[in-house]
């Protein structure tokens, strides 16, 4: 078996931030603005807002598309829980976009999770 080297087109990072603010975590409209400032710090550009939607057992789901690759959030209040998921093109750097959620919502360390992808 061959294995080719190359750049991977994308870059796939996730991050699980526990002890936030279940207030925070039911904002639907602070988390669209805190998805548009992380994209903003990692140098990416949006064509629209974020969808945001309030689910009917608690908590917030959004989605903020770019030209290649998102920005989704998904947040469990009770268990003061915010999933971060970041697909972005290769050589843009996520840790920038995860550095602002974890400013913003006040929480010293994020679970970090990351995977090449293309």
């Amino acid at each position: 078996m061959t294995q080719h080297l190359h750049t991977p087109l994308l870059v796939h990072r996730t991050a699980d931030f526990r002890g936030v603010a279940a207030a925070v975590l039911r904002d639907a409209s602070a988390l669209s603005g805190l998805m548009l400032s992380a994209a903003g710090a990692a140098g990416l550009s949006t064509a629209e807002p974020p969808l945001v939607r309030t689910l009917p057992r608690d908590g917030v789901a959004a989605v903020l598309l770019l030209d290649i690759g998102h920005v989704t959030v998904h947040t469990v209040p009770a268990q003061q829980l915010l999933f971060l998921d970041l697909l972005l093109p290769h050589g843009r750097d996520p840790q920038k976009a995860v550095d602002v959620f974890a400013r913003r919502l006040g929480v010293a360390e994020a679970r970090p999770g990351r995977l090449d992808r293309g």
